[in-house]
Order: structure tokens, then sequence, then C-alpha cells
């Protein structure tokens, strides 16, 4: 005997809701673009669809202009020009297997939390490497130790020292010693940001001069963990700022332009999801491939220093 057709009985997107990876995306997409500090403020290259491991970008050499002398010929320049190498080298994923038991019975907060957790932590990683490359800021040694090219938060011309706990809080005169380092090396003016951890947003906060003209909120700001505009320069605090090592008291605060540094993503933040029948689960896969570099640390003239990025070390 034939069954009764029952529309009750069609699948819906409540009942195959395991296969519907779109909502997923937008969801992750939303969370990684809102947890987003650093790579909102640094050069972006987009190279998805793209082949290859490297990619060259050209680095040229500012070329100074002659005198030119009467009935003589022009001054030819002439420079072999550099090129900076990106490694598309970053690969994060985060991915969770749902049983269907859990998927059956859990509330629709769960999936919200794993969106939500899956976008904020791969965010974490891209910051994270190109905050890091502040370790290589006016010619530092590319370590966590910050043994060379960083100054202390207290006046910004002491150096600072690995493991020797100098380390001071931010001040108004290191500010405006580190905005004079990059004009000195003719930085433009526009496309700078200020990075700072919780430890000197409260220092800022508790001084006069910084909540009254000199340091201006903008109620508009879209840019994630931005507080405010210091002496025109954007200031962010984000509590992934760098860790020196050697002392685990000591927080980096990050001054520089946007074309420090470079971000290529090959893989831009995608989501899938596959039912795995020999588990009765569901996996859930987010994933990101991509490359960081310092973009201009050998632009300026004389030692292979940054013309563009420096570092303040503060107490946390």
């Amino acid at each position: 005997m034939a069954t009764a057709f029952s529309p009750a009985n069609s699948v819906t997107n409540a009942t195959a809701a395991t296969f519907l990876p779109d909502i997923w995306s937008d969801e992750i997409i939303a969370a990684y673009k809102k947890n987003l500090t650093m790579a909102n403020l640094v050069m972006k290259m987009n190279f998805k669809g793209k082949k290859g491991d490297v990619i060259h970008i050209p680095a040229p050499t500012r070329g100074t202009a002659s005198l030119k002398v009467s009935e003589a010929a022009v001054t030819l320049i002439a420079a072999t020009e550099l090129e900076v190498q990106v490694s598309i080298n970053r690969h994060f994923e985060y991915s969770r297997l749902i049983e269907d038991i859990t998927e059956a019975q859990a509330l629709n907060s769960l999936r919200n939390f794993y969106t939500s957790d899956a976008g904020y932590s791969l965010a974490k990683a891209v910051d994270t490497d190109l905050i890091q490359l502040g370790r290589s800021s006016n010619g530092g040694a590319g370590t966590n130790a910050y043994a060379t090219g960083a100054f202390i938060g207290g006046d910004g011309t002491t150096a600072y020292v690995a493991a020797s706990n100098n380390e001071s809080a931010l001040t108004d005169a290191a500010i405006r010693r580190t905005i004079q380092r990059l004009d000195d090396n003719d930085t433009p003016m526009d496309q700078r940001f200020f990075i700072i951890p919780p430890s000197s947003r409260n220092t800022l906060m508790g001084l006069a001069r910084y909540t009254e003209q000199a340091f201006v909120g903008d109620g508009n700001a879209i840019r994630n963990g931005e507080i405010g505009n210091l002496y025109g320069i954007p200031v962010f605090t984000t509590s992934n700022a760098d860790t020196a090592s050697g002392s685990a008291a000591a927080r980096v605060c990050l001054m520089g332009h946007k074309d420090s540094m470079v971000l290529v993503e090959q893989i831009g933040i995608r989501s899938q999801v596959q039912y795995k029948q020999d588990y009765l689960a569901t996996l859930f896969t987010s994933d990101t491939l991509y490359g960081v570099a310092a973009l201009r640390n050998a632009a300026s003239v004389g030692a292979a220093k940054s013309a563009s990025l420096f570092a303040l070390l503060v107490p946390a």
C-alpha cells in the first residue's frame, strides 16, 4: 500500500541545517572583521585565486634631485632597486566536530559561540603576526627580546635593554619623540597609527591633557579598538600587544605608517561543513591562508632601519 504524501516529511532548512554552510561563513566573516585591529591599519594585498607561495613587491630607492649646471649634462640617477619578498606560509584553521545528538539538543547559541570564537581566533592569529613584525622595527633583531631598536615609554630616547626591566610608563615626551622619528624619516603624515596595550590606555586616560584637547575621540570610528586621535594619529588599544621576553611586565606600543607592513591574503576567511557519517557528526572548519612582511625596513638612508615603525616598551 502506498504511503500518503505528507508535506510534514519534507526536508527543511531546520532539518538540514548541517548542510547550510553559507550561514556559518557569513557569521565567521563578520566576527573576523569585527576582531581585526592591525590588519585594518597596514597595507593589504589580495592574492586570492593566484598560484605561488612567494610574492615579490618592488621596493625602489628614493632618488635625489640634482642642481642643473648651465651647459652641463643632467645628473643621472642609477640605483639597483630592491624588493620585499612575502612568503605565503601562514595557514590557520579552526575546527569543531559537532555530534548529531548535540546538534539536536543544543540551543542555537552554541553555533553562535562557535562562529564568534572562530572569527576571533583567526583574527587574533593574523593580528599577532602583524604586531610581532614590530620586533624588527628600527633595525631590531626580530626576536621578542627587543634587544635593539626599541625605546622605553618614559622618554622615547632611552634604549630598551632586554631583561633589564627598564621599561617605563608612556609619557607625552615619548609620544612626541616617536612622532619626530617618523617625521625625520620622511614618513608621510597621513595613514599613521599608534597601537598601545590596555596599561598605556589607562595611563593616557589619567592625564588631563589627553582627555581635553590633545586626545579627541571619534564617535564614528569603525575600526576595532580605536579610542581616539592623538596629535593627528589614530590610537588603538589591544590586549594582543606584544610582550618582550625576559620581562613579563614589558608590553609594546607601536607607532607606524600603513606602508610599514603588508598583509597578503591568498585564501580569505572561508567556512566549510561536511557531514561525517562514520561519527554521526558534522565537521565544521574555518581557515585562512596569508603572509606578512615588513615593507619599508630598507627604505631609509644608511643602516637597514625601519623608516616607518617604532616600538616603545611600557609596563603591562
